[in-house]
């Protein structure tokens, strides 16, 4: 990929992200863009790396990749947004980006499952798609989740995810993130 390649690359998110960033998230009462700047900031906060951080910012992509069907309380199918995303990002990013995300829903499942306690965290809207991801891993599950080489940073992704839902917190901006973004874009 040219470098002019991965400019337009992070522009495409940037575009996507600005366009669609004010979208309701799932009937939270933050924004879309306000829930991904704020798990960004809390990576950023725990002194995660650019690949993390990065990963953070972008893990809800795939929510925009349809752009007639936005999340309804009323769903009953998982519309797989995790999936989706990590397909987004993959020409662009490295595997560990793309694996976090790919990840970060069945990271809630695990959580769940593990720490039972992590259940009562979970917002009105976080509990109804779990019941769409297919709810708690069984322990079969939970053995073959712990495999995955992106274990542990879809985890962390995870619980940043899941407290950043705060209305009125301030954030750096998405063009603040974007020389983070250039400096892990694939070359």
């Amino acid at each position: 990929m040219k470098r002019s390649e991965q400019v337009d690359a992070v522009s495409m998110f940037r575009d996507i992200f600005l366009r669609r960033g004010s979208d309701s998230y799932l009937g939270e009462a933050v924004t879309m863009s306000e829930h991904m700047l704020q798990t960004a900031a809390l990576a950023e906060h725990e002194g995660a790396d650019d690949e993390l951080i990065a990963a953070a910012l972008l893990h809800d992509v795939g929510n925009y990749a349809d752009e007639f069907s936005a999340y309804s309380p009323t769903d009953t199918f998982d519309k797989r947004h995790d999936v989706v995303g990590a397909e987004l990002l993959a020409p662009y990013f490295c595997r560990r980006v793309v694996a976090a995300v790919r990840l970060h829903v069945a990271a809630k499942r695990y959580l769940c499952a593990v720490q039972p306690e992590y259940f009562s965290l979970l917002s009105v809207a976080s509990v109804h798609t779990l019941a769409l991801q297919g709810g708690p891993m069984s322990p079969r599950e939970v053995t073959e989740f712990k495999r995955h080489e992106g274990f542990a940073d879809a985890v962390r992704l995870r619980v940043w995810d899941e407290h950043a839902k705060v209305p009125g917190v301030a954030t750096p901006t998405f063009d603040d993130y974007m020389p983070l973004l250039r400096r892990i874009v694939r070359t």
